[in-house]
């Protein structure tokens, strides 16, 4: 024991033992920004900007950036040309793309420097094309700090989102498009069973717009028709959205058509002068009441059992009493013979 306390000693005094935060990177401030509309003073209150244009024209629009953290910081800014992700949420192309549409219409200073807790306006200008075709030409433009994660570089962006439309003919009209509807059938013949319409929605005018309309299941008398209104969210002009519905308590009666009407809109009102284009689609499935047939069978058969048991009962019944009538004819005959001779 002396000689493993006087081993511990010696490593206790070669080793320094410093203060834990000592060992501690220390952290790094924590960098947050906002970016939003604003005039020549600052904030307007505006979400993002809207413009109607002409071919050629070009207006001046501001931004605000604010900086919340204690430190100064550098924002790289940037507009490219925005659309609309799978779950309907606005972005902008990520700058290993190149802009073809509104986001080069946007010209705006390459960085500006924020100092902490300070908010700074920063004018931009938006220039429209002199051949710039009627509709809406959507783009975003961010403020965004680039960091490295050990040998990836990552951009962080906050900006808004800019929708410019050009003057002209405007059109707002969806198609249709792989339209399929597909019969759910359950296994319980007392129950009706669901149709699945699935298609694709695809922007065909010159304008964002939503959807409006229903589905509607008919069979060939017309008599079972159920139908389900329907919704499409907001599509950028060229862009698509899959849409799915379900239509419950459909029965199976041999064809069935279904109908899915879609209307154009527009948020904010339709412009004047625009063409609405309405599209309607059909199509027909053939359905079989598999479970219904089935039952059927099996009741058919429960009642084809049911009688050949009772004929045949029947005909055992008769055979029964047959055999009875004629064992008391017999006995009577040999009553009668008795009666006449009794000695025999």
């Amino acid at each position: 024991m002396p000689r493993l306390l006087a081993v511990l000693a010696a490593v206790l005094l070669t080793v320094p033992i410093a203060p834990t935060g000592a060992m501690a990177e220390p952290a790094k401030p924590t960098l947050t920004w906002s970016v939003q509309p604003a005039n020549q003073q600052g904030p307007d209150g505006r979400r993002w900007i809207e413009l109607t244009l002409d071919p050629g024209q070009s207006v001046t629009e501001h931004l605000a950036v604010r900086n919340f953290s204690d430190g100064a910081a550098v924002f790289a800014l940037k507009a490219a040309d925005g659309y609309l992700t799978d779950k309907g949420r606005f972005n902008m192309l990520q700058s290993d793309r190149s802009s073809v549409d509104g986001g080069t219409w946007i010209k705006v200073q390459d960085e500006v420097t924020v100092g902490a807790k300070e908010t700074k306006v920063v004018p931009f200008t938006i220039t429209v094309p002199g051949d710039a075709t009627p509709g809406d030409h959507p783009a975003g433009i961010a403020a965004t700090v680039t960091s490295a994660r050990g040998t990836v570089a990552v951009e962080s962006r906050v900006g808004f989102r800019v929708m410019m439309r050009a003057t002209g003919t405007i059109t707002a009209a969806v198609a249709v498009d792989d339209l399929t509807a597909t019969y759910e059938q359950p296994w319980n013949p007392f129950s009706a069973g669901t149709i699945r319409v699935k298609y694709t929605a695809t922007n065909k005018g010159n304008i964002a717009v939503t959807g409006t309309g229903g589905v509607t299941v008919t069979d060939l008398t017309g008599l079972a028709e159920r139908d389900a209104k329907t919704g499409v969210e907001q599509i950028f002009p060229g862009d698509s959205r899959e849409i799915e519905t379900r239509i419950a308590g459909v029965w199976a009666l041999g064809p069935l058509s279904t109908s899915v009407t879609v209307s154009p809109a527009v948020q904010g009102g339709v412009p004047s002068g625009a063409l609405i284009e309405p599209t309607a689609v059909d199509v027909t499935i053939w359905t079989l009441p598999w479970p219904q047939l089935a039952l059927a069978i099996l009741l058919g058969a429960l009642l084809l059992s049911s009688r050949t048991i009772t004929r045949r009962r029947r005909h055992r019944l008769a055979d029964l009493l047959a055999r009875a009538r004629d064992e008391g004819r017999a006995e009577a005959r040999d009553s009668t013979l008795v009666a006449k001779d009794p000695d025999k």
